[in-house]
């Protein structure tokens, strides 16, 4: 009897222990893992949001809704990507050498890095000599008047030797693979045939002097580690009247590059690209005026566009005339007189979207960097440039618009990365890229003026977002 009692004992703690047992409830089903799918960052016209990432989680799926779709497709491909940046002036040398070190550094990681507050500046253009967003104007060969120098034994990168080539050099430690374009705002004076650094032409003689003063500026640069990816021959040649500036026709840009610095570069071995034009959009037959010439042609890489005259679709009117030549956007501005939501919504329609859905290889808005007073300039140079930072004292700087309409793409969008096909729907404008490393990336701008809910759809299964009036968003997935 007492052997019965413990054995109905031991068998009632049994299957009091069991989770088999018919009077334990089973166990709920656990919901599946919902896990992030979707990198988005966000900025908006009121500035609430600053390119900061958002923390809702986002992943594919195929739950229908009555929302408009921006399809993504990889198979269908476009112009691979450059770059993305800013003009390095010699103004933004000096105010941000101005910076003590560890700001300075500070600065410079955060402009050019890949970590994760970088945003990854991929490419610079640059004077040759000064531009108007220098202190003053000045070349590598100027001489006392009436002198002239045409075996160039007066060159000398000097006048860059304590701002842009040292802060350059920094930044190649920073990124090695920073692609540059350097650009002549004016020749020496010398060569030219009003004796100023305003407009004026260059003097058919010194075509091949000015030829060789080029080389001889790509060689010195790739001596001290900087090498020059790309050239145009003339800053906005139908501008004459900046400081510095100079006038060159078409017909005379087409003769200098078949006569002189075509033949020059590949006398010296040079592979720099020769990109033409680097003005504004409201007349693509210039470039294709040159591109006509076949002697000029052949030694032409692609061209340059600004964008503060015509529309942005100009790029494509020059790409569909020679779709074997590269398109560049290479320059827009800020206004200090502007204002962050507008200009935001702008530059990413026109600079960012518009330029990279019409064919350029790089997006570039204008200076990096100036001081409180939109310095340093030339005397009659731009006065309401504004940088995309502004610095305010050795130890203190602001980021401006410009750096955030460069973010949305430059942190993701690396060199080698090429555009795919995307849908643009109702006033959801946008552009989509596969990065080397297989990353998509989307940039959306609602262009209108009321909040819109969309998808985002992928190898059939898509994402629900919503953007407000005027704001941007980058989403980015493997």
């Amino acid at each position: 009897m007492k052997g019965l009692i413990t054995t109905l004992l031991l068998l009632f703690i049994c299957v009091g222990c069991s989770g088999d047992s018919e009077t334990d409830p089973p166990a709920p089903p656990q919901p599946p893992q919902v896990e992030n799918e979707v990198d988005f960052y966000l900025t908006t016209g009121d500035q609430s949001q600053k390119f900061k990432k958002q923390t809702g989680l986002l992943a594919f799926g195929t739950l229908n809704n009555t929302y408009p779709s921006i399809e993504i497709s990889t198979i269908e491909t476009y112009q691979t990507v450059e770059g993305f940046g800013f003009t390095l002036t010699g103004g933004s040398a000096d105010v941000i050498n101005s910076l003590n070190n560890s700001k300075k550094q500070e600065l410079l990681q955060k402009l050019f890095g890949s970590n994760e507050d970088g945003i990854g500046i991929s490419y610079l253009r640059i004077s040759v000599g000064a531009s108007d967003l220098d202190a003053s104007a000045f070349t590598y060969n100027d001489l006392p008047e009436g002198q002239t120098d045409e075996d160039l034994s007066d060159f000398s990168l000097e006048p860059n030797m304590d701002n842009v080539i040292p802060l350059l050099q920094e930044i190649l430690k920073i990124n090695p693979d920073l692609g540059i374009m350097a650009t002549p705002w004016s020749p020496p004076v010398w060569m030219k045939d009003n004796d100023s650094t305003i407009g004026g032409n260059l003097q058919p003689e010194y075509y091949d002097v000015y030829a060789d003063y080029l080389v001889k500026y790509i060689q010195e640069m790739k001596k001290l580690g900087i090498p020059i990816h790309a050239l145009t021959p003339q800053n906005e040649p139908l501008h004459a009247g900046n400081n510095p500036s100079m006038h060159m026709t078409a017909s005379e840009q087409a003769d200098f590059i078949k006569n002189a610095l075509g033949p020059a570069f590949e006398n010296a071995g040079i592979e720099t690209k020769i990109i033409i034009y680097d003005h504004n959009a409201d007349n693509p037959d210039y470039p294709i005026s040159v591109l006509n010439d076949p002697d000029a042609r052949q030694y032409v890489a692609g061209s340059a566009f600004h964008l503060y005259g015509g529309d942005i679709s100009a790029l494509s009117t020059v790409h569909d005339a020679y779709p074997n030549k590269d398109i560049y956007f290479t320059e827009q501005y800020t206004s200090s007189q502007g204002e962050f939501g507008g200009d935001l919504k702008w530059h990413l329609r026109n600079v960012i979207i518009g330029s990279m859905r019409n064919w350029s290889k790089t997006a570039l808005e204008w200076n990096l960097a100036n001081n409180a007073n939109y310095g340093p300039h030339t005397d009659g140079g731009c006065t309401t440039c504004k940088g995309a930072v502004t610095i305010s004292s050795s130890s203190s700087y602001t980021e401006n618009v410009g750096f955030y309409i460069i973010a949305h793409a430059s942190k993701f969008v690396s060199p080698g990365s090429v555009r795919i096909s995307s849908n643009i729907i109702g006033d959801l404008y946008n552009v989509a890229f596969r990065t080397p490393s297989g990353d998509k990336v989307l940039i959306v701008l609602n262009n209108g003026n009321s909040s819109q809910p969309f998808n985002i759809e992928f190898k059939g299964e898509w994402i629900t977002s919503s953007l407000n009036p005027g704001a941007v968003g980058t989403y980015v997935w493997e």
